[in-house]
């Protein structure tokens, strides 16, 4: 396979002790086996309660080129990732959770090789299982078919964080919401901007270290509100773009 010509590769770490290590050298070794170019990027993505911080900036030391955004005092929650997407400067950026649910090594390969079949812009992973507490599981379905029916999204899991997106369309947009709803707006955005989408199952794993930042009802609360007002702010920008909403 014709490798990447550059890479961006980042991640949000909170409360992510446990797996900071192994994200960030797999970033390094899968990432260089894909792209010619290689960038890393560590978000420190809040105030952890265990080690994370100490953790990524002695990551640093092995890897000097190590890029950490210190986002330490991150009110924004997930909507942090944002950031990332800024600082990114190669033409690909691909991005995952710090928690290490999805594996890299495992399914990276998988968008690759669908981008390279299909010239798309944005090639998005789907959960083929979800491993996570009973509620949380049957929520998040509840969740993805109501945002897909709702925002008219051209995907079909916007909580997958598992993408691989094209940095020139990603300039195109900018993001603005300040809590989970980050997800469905940069899908949205995305497709107005006419990205070309496609998608590719990934697998989805148990939890190595710690626990989810969110309690299923706080995420859904959040996403809710969040979702709510983006769904308003987008109305208004239907026009704009001729795009059903």
């Amino acid at each position: 396979m014709n490798k990447l010509s550059s890479l961006t590769i980042f991640f949000p770490f909170l409360n992510d002790e446990g797996t900071v290590e192994g994200q960030i050298i797999l970033a390094y070794t899968v990432g260089k086996r894909y792209a010619k170019d290689l960038e890393v990027i560590a978000i420190i993505g809040g105030h952890s309660y265990d080690k994370t911080k100490k953790r990524i900036l002695k990551m640093k030391e092995f890897y000097p080129n190590l890029v950490i955004l210190n986002k330490e005092n991150n009110t924004e929650g997930y909507a942090v990732i944002k950031y990332g997407f800024i600082r990114a400067s190669k033409e690909w950026i691909f991005y995952t959770d710090g928690d290490a649910q999805y594996h890299l090594e495992e399914d990276l390969v998988k968008l690759i090789e669908k981008q390279k079949k299909t010239n798309a812009d944005v090639v998005n992973g789907y959960k083929k299982t979800r491993h996570d507490v009973r509620v949380r599981v049957i929520l998040g379905y509840i969740y993805k078919f109501l945002c897909r029916k709702i925002f008219n999204l051209p995907i079909r899991d916007v909580d997958c964080d598992f993408r691989l997106i094209r940095k020139s369309i990603l300039n195109k947009i900018n993001l603005e919401s300040t809590d989970a709803s980050i997800l469905p707006e940069l899908i949205l955005k995305l497709n107005m901007v006419k990205a070309k989408f496609a998608e590719v199952p990934v697998n989805h794993y148990p939890r190595v270290y710690g626990k989810s930042n969110y309690t299923a009802l706080s995420l859904i609360k959040e996403k809710i509100i969040g979702d709510f007002l983006l769904y308003f702010k987008m109305k208004k920008m239907k026009n704009k773009y001729l795009i059903k909403l």
